[in-house]
């Protein structure tokens, strides 16, 4: 996997990427490697600055998360909540089968790989507030903010 490295508002975005396709995509607070950027992981960047600059409500890039296929079937949800709009961990379990497994969803989005490509930040607690995020409630906060979701 290549990694490259590229500043942001909450420290520096990680995108990883093997054979044509995002694996990583994540915010840290410093470059911790190599940087190894590509025109993918380029695109990538600009259109997540695009996003952020409320010019852009979906990504076109190519992803391929690596997870179990309880994960990637949580994630594949989380694709399908459109921009501007939430769901809760319930309504995330019902959709992919498993309506009793609220909980495993939440740690399933906690595992998510590809932040914000994969929507986890739209994601809430049954009774509409911010739960865990692996960025920290602030920057689901934002990315939130960004998409008219919370004022």
């Amino acid at each position: 996997m290549d990694m490259a490295y590229y500043p942001g508002p909450f420290g520096f975005w990680q995108i990883g990427c093997q054979d044509g396709a995002v694996v990583w995509l994540k915010c840290t607070a410093e470059p911790g490697g190599a940087n190894h950027p590509s025109p993918l992981s380029d695109t990538v960047y600009e259109q997540l600055c695009a996003y952020l600059a409320g010019k852009r409500q979906t990504f076109d890039f190519s992803c391929r998360p690596k997870g179990t296929p309880f994960q990637q079937a949580v994630w594949r949800a989380l694709q399908e909540i459109p921009f501007g709009q939430t769901r809760t961990y319930g309504e995330i379990a019902r959709q992919i089968g498993h309506p009793g497994a609220c909980r495993a969803v939440g740690a399933a989005s906690g595992k998510n790989p590809i932040w914000i490509a994969i929507p986890c930040h739209r994601c809430v607690g049954a009774d509409g507030r911010l739960t865990g995020y692996a960025g920290g409630l602030a920057m689901k906060r934002a990315l939130l903010e960004t998409e008219g979701q919370i004022k």
